[in-house]
């Protein structure tokens, strides 16, 4: 696969999955404005409790990536992951991070 596949792929994935959260949660959040209970909500039964807490632990593993290839790596400006893993969600932040990354790394080779 070419960079720029590899780049266009990740990004449309992290940019699909914005928009679908732009539709499917926002307007829902506007409309009950309780940002506590939109978060219990990932918690209501078994299976949504095993997929919240996959995502919230993939966000931290994520994170701790970011901050240890900054100083391992020196990859700069990796630090905009985290504030997207919190909002809109861990796939645009790992696609973002992702590109950040490829592109740091080869422009080194």
């Amino acid at each position: 696969m070419s960079k720029t596949i590899f780049e266009a792929s990740v990004l449309l994935v992290g940019a699909a999955f914005t928009i679908a959260f732009g539709v499917i949660v926002v307007p829902a959040l506007i409309e009950s404005g309780d940002i506590t209970g939109a978060f219990a909500a990932g918690f209501v039964n078994p299976f949504a409790s095993g997929y919240s807490l996959d995502t919230i632990l993939c966000a931290v593993i994520l994170m701790v990536w970011v901050l240890h290839e900054r100083s391992a790596l020196g990859i700069r400006h990796g630090w905009v992951a985290i504030p997207l893993s919190i909002i809109p969600g861990v796939a645009p932040a790992f696609a973002v991070y992702l590109v950040i990354r490829s592109r740091q790394l080869n422009a080194r080779s």
